[in-house]
């Protein structure tokens, strides 16, 4: 065991010291879960770290000295346990993506905060405001990925996770008051499903912001950098933004620089990047431009439905009605409900309550708490 500031905590390095720290975690019905990544310095990034707190039990997990975590996927399975995330989108992606691990009975501190009405909701602000303890975030944008982990970091990573089940109790309890829980649980419950999206089919500009403006010869110069950039990150195993920023392969693409001459004109490489990489982005631009024009790509458009005026009044009737409750209710207007769901509401035109249990993006709080106004304001609109 290790003491930092009366926080004890256990570091788990072995499959055996996992195992027995498995079955102290089932006898509890809520933990707190954190992890740590190194997505800042390798090309595919993992989990390095994955901390748990529960009562007094305090465990920081090591997967790249245990590497099979397969016994922690009965309690993050079991609905009867809740497990405590902060912002726990990108957790359950990447415990899926590297330990096929699902998390059912997930309460999500950070979204709980929003439908709060609270507009700080990283950890930090939310743990200094519900408990006055300012975070050390001094090890944030470390390595995780480098052994052997100091003491000092490893009492950082253990810090975060401690005040999750408090902080959760705090939010449900006035969650409750304001009428709210039920609602943070069925997000909770649908968040709880994500999962990492593949970005290695199709071409790569469809991932790529501000490849939609480009003409065909543009477009294929991007592509064929964006090809050019992941091979090289990949054999350094860096990540891509690492190797070259986003803002300049477009600047590339756009302008198109033959020579080395053009290239250092244009002043948007370091003299290290282009000493490295200066012929290799010179040889790309100038073979993507010889393509001939029907080999050239196209991005691909999404013609947007065409909106009867009719639909368009129900659109803008639904925005108005969303964002006066908004102030209402004292929460985000997108929390309430996005721009797409009521667009889909004004095109489905629903006569009853019942009838909004046919469009699927509707949750059933949403339906129960405003169903029957949205209803009114459709039928006034006839």
């Amino acid at each position: 065991m290790h003491e930092k500031q009366s926080l004890k905590y256990a570091m788990i390095t072995t499959r055996e010291d996992l195992a027995a720290q498995v079955e102290r975690l089932r006898k509890h019905n809520v933990i707190g879960v954190d992890l740590e990544a190194d997505s800042l310095y390798h090309f595919k990034e993992k989990v390095c770290l994955l901390q748990i707190a529960a009562g007094s039990l305090n465990v920081v997990i090591d997967p790249l000295q245990i590497k099979d975590l397969t016994a922690l996927k009965p309690p993050f399975e079991n609905p009867g346990i809740q497990k405590v995330f902060h912002g726990a989108d990108y957790d359950i992606r990447s415990l899926f993506r590297d330990f096929k691990i699902t998390v059912n009975n997930l309460f999500d501190t950070q979204l709980a905060c929003r439908f709060l009405g609270i507009n700080e909701t990283s950890l930090e602000a939310v743990i200094r405001r519900w408990f006055h303890v300012s975070l050390n975030k001094k090890y944030q944008r470390k390595d995780w990925s480098k052994r052997p982990l100091s003491d000092e970091m490893v009492a950082y990573a253990a810090e975060d996770v401690q005040y999750l089940i408090p902080l959760a109790h705090k939010i449900a309890s006035r969650l409750e008051k304001k009428g709210r829980l039920s609602w943070v649980l069925e997000e909770c419950e649908y968040l709880s499903k994500v999962r990492p999206v593949p970005n290695d089919t199709g071409p790569l500009y469809l991932h790529f912001k501000g490849a939609g403006s480009l003409d065909p010869r543009s477009l294929a110069i991007l592509e064929a950098l964006l090809q050019l950039r992941r091979n090289i990150a990949q054999k350094k195993d860096r990540p891509l933004f690492k190797v070259i920023q986003n803002k300049i392969l477009l600047n590339l693409a756009i302008e198109k620089p033959l020579s080395s001459q053009q290239l250092d004109k244009m002043a948007i490489l370091s003299p290290n990047q282009i000493k490295m990489h200066g012929q290799q982005l010179l040889k790309t631009i100038r073979s993507a431009s010889k393509l001939p024009t029907e080999s050239l790509p196209s991005y691909p458009r999404k013609r947007p439905p065409r909106i009867a005026p009719r639909v368009g009044k129900r659109v803008k009737a639904l925005k108005d009605w969303r964002d006066r409750q908004s102030q209402k209710q004292k929460i985000d207007p997108a929390l309430l409900f996005t721009n797409a769901l009521l667009s889909n509401i004004a095109l489905q035109n629903p006569k009853t309550v019942k009838a909004l249990s046919g469009i699927k993006e509707m949750k059933n709080w949403q339906r129960e708490m405003f169903g029957k106004e949205i209803v009114d304001l459709m039928s006034k609109l006839e």
